[in-house]
């Protein structure tokens, strides 16, 4: 923790965790619940599948690249501005998606026009809410310490996970006339200008003076992502976490084309199976966030190898069977792994470096977060089109690799001890 006194530190503690749990909360309500329908809308306006999931996919990439970006501004200046650019970045980005949707639905715009439009809209929160993110993650790790940053790290993480789950359940809640498919979308915006509209009061004022930038001392060295990543103790870690992340969003963005393609009836039928489906796993998820670790006082390290090997079982599943059941217990069953397993690599990478690597590491792991997103659910999905089971066989061969690394690094580091006694 930095030498800004306990009454500072006590000022963090009870607002602006909290706060930021929230912006967590509400953004993944609505990124997730975009995502929960946009298979049954991709449909709907006769968009090839590969196509809607790299909508997701290449706004992605300009999270992914941005991210470095912001490691020195959020060095040099207080976190507020960027929280707030996320925020804004996620309000512009709901707005303008529902307005390419209604535009493509009454015939205004071809589909591949409609395409176009809505993935140039979704990337501006892409670009932004990097931004959100990696000043998040470094405000918390520059104040934590051990332990106590797990926990903060794993709530944050619950957060998003809570948000999961509410997203794909009130999604199919708000498609009604007269606004149709689009309502999911208005209603996200909605919520993103009322969490703005809070951070005005939630936020402290000091943080406009920089009582909350990652650093005070203009002389301090600001460590690069690249530099962070070649750390061995760190940067195994963040590896880890890509390659994690990356199985990952192939299960995320596949299962609503699964779970239609499973189901009888037209794609909008199956829309509700879908958010339960969704909802399953995100409940899944907060279970091993808020109770597993909690109750078990897990390592990292723990967390990450019991949780890539769930997720590896839960890949299997549906590769057994091609029954819907399968599909959303593998679902289940994988997004509890990844549940444990993403908090963990965290932490890990986190707890690896000292103070001043903290702000590059968090912009690793908010590049992680985009990155992972860009061409892996694209591949998937190109691939699903020619084996149904390929999604779930390409996230198993992931995590039975990072399984089997995992293990010959535990194997390695007990020879040592043993060569030493």
């Amino acid at each position: 923790m930095t030498q800004d006194g306990p009454a500072r530190h006590d000022r963090l503690s009870q607002w602006v965790v909290p706060f930021l749990g929230a912006v967590t909360f509400l953004t993944a309500i609505g990124n997730v619940g975009l995502v929960s329908i946009m298979p049954a809308i991709g449909r709907t306006l006769h968009i090839p599948d590969y196509l809607v999931a790299s909508i997701f996919s290449l706004s992605a990439l300009t999270w992914a690249v941005s991210s470095p970006f912001w490691v020195a501004h959020v060095h040099r200046h207080g976190a507020n501005r960027f929280v707030r650019a996320g925020l804004i970045g996620f309000i512009l980005s709901m707005g303008g998606c529902a307005l390419s949707v209604e535009l493509g639905l009454i015939g205004w715009l071809a589909p591949f026009a409609t395409f176009l439009l809505f993935f140039v809209l979704r990337s501006v929160y892409g670009l932004l809410g990097s931004a959100a993110a990696t000043a998040t993650q470094a405000l918390i790790a520059l104040r934590t310490e051990g332990a106590e940053r797990t926990r903060t790290l794993t709530t944050l993480a619950g957060a998003l996970s809570l948000g999961t789950i509410i997203g794909p359940a009130i999604a199919p809640l708000l498609i009604f006339d007269p606004v149709g498919p689009i309502g999911p979308m208005l209603g996200f915006a909605l919520i993103g200008l009322v969490t703005f509209a809070a951070s005005f009061v939630f936020l402290p004022r000091e943080a406009k003076e920089g009582g909350f930038a990652a650093s005070t001392d203009p002389n301090r060295r600001s460590y690069s992502m690249i530099e962070v990543w070649r750390e061995a103790a760190i940067g195994r870690h963040l590896t880890f976490g890509l390659l994690l992340c990356s199985a990952q969003a192939i299960n995320l963005y596949t299962i609503g084309f699964v779970v239609i393609d499973r189901t009888p009836g037209d794609p909008m039928a199956a829309q509700a199976m879908v958010g339960v489906t969704m909802t399953g796993g995100a409940v899944a998820a907060l279970i091993a966030q808020w109770g597993l670790v909690r109750w078990l006082a897990l390592t990292p390290a723990t967390m990450m190898t019991a949780g890539v090997a769930c997720a590896l079982i839960g890949n299997l599943t549906p590769i057994a069977s091609d029954a819907q059941i399968a599909a959303v217990i593998g679902f289940v069953i994988a997004s509890f792994g990844y549940g444990l397993s993403r908090p963990g690599f965290s932490a890990a990478a986190s707890l690896g470096g000292e103070s001043e690597h903290q702000v590059a590491i968090a912009s690793a792991v908010t590049l992680i977060a985009g990155a992972s997103i860009t061409l892996p659910p694209i591949i998937a999905a190109a691939a699903y089109q020619l084996w149904a089971p390929a999604p779930f066989a390409i996230a198993a061969l992931l995590g039975a690799y990072l399984l089997l690394r995992e293990a010959m690094r535990a194997g390695s580091r007990t020879r040592i001890v043993h060569m030493k006694r």
